[in-house]
């Protein structure tokens, strides 16, 4: 970890507790600023073994590992995860408060359920009703920003520049997406070498490029 890069939070996830207690011990000797539990990942290689949203299906469970990871560290310790398992168990408000009570410092909802996985639309009333209001109608203290920026890392900036200004940026040009993904490509090949760099950096091309018209030829 660099210094420039705090506050900086490392992220685990499992459902053993002797893994995960172990898994804040290796953490902790990095020396984060927070521990952030991920009670929310929706892949089936994770889910399979009751980890990342898997542990939605045992709400008793996800509140006792949270609880004896806040007793292992005196790192803040914050949670992610979903509204629920799917549309029938969304039980937010009664989750967000019980991991509050066991010493969570700050829970982020992803407002679809695990059912959804990244598709359809996120509903944000579950999570109004889960936060306090603050400054608009959700009672948000803040947004965490996930796959939206993956391929368009302009993305932070122009959300920046709405909350300022009310008004949308211009989106960037064909030479600044060119530009970002060719940087991309040579920094990814410098950090891990040729043949890794291109092949990890090839998938990001169609974010890049995403609502170009006809642009698969050039891709």
């Amino acid at each position: 970890i660099y210094e420039k890069e705090r506050p900086v939070g490392i992220q685990i996830f499992g459902a053993e507790l002797d893994s995960m207690l172990q898994a804040v011990d290796i953490v902790e000797k990095s020396n984060p600023d927070i521990i952030d539990i991920n009670f929310g990942c929706p892949v089936k290689k994770v889910v399979c073994k009751n980890a990342g949203a898997g542990i939605l299906r045992d709400i008793p469970l996800m509140v006792k590992l949270t609880e004896e990871i806040v007793k292992r560290t005196k790192l803040p310790v914050t949670v992610k995860t979903r509204l629920g398992w799917d549309a029938n168990s969304i039980k937010i408000v009664e989750v967000a408060e019980r991991l509050q009570d066991v010493g969570s410092q700050a829970i982020s909802i992803h407002g679809r359920t695990r059912v959804q996985m990244y598709k359809g639309e996120a509903d944000w009333k579950p999570i109004a009703e889960a936060a306090v209001r603050m400054r608009d109608e959700y009672g948000l203290d803040g947004a965490k920003i996930g796959r939206a920026s993956i391929g368009y890392p302009w993305f932070f900036k122009e959300v920046k520049h709405y909350f300022k200004t009310g008004t949308h940026l211009q989106p960037p040009t064909m030479e600044e997406r060119v530009e970002a993904a060719r940087r991309h490509l040579q920094m990814a090949i410098d950090w891990k070498g040729e043949k890794l760099g291109v092949f990890e950096t090839r998938r990001h091309y169609t974010n890049y490029f995403k609502g170009i018209p006809h642009f698969k030829e050039y891709r």
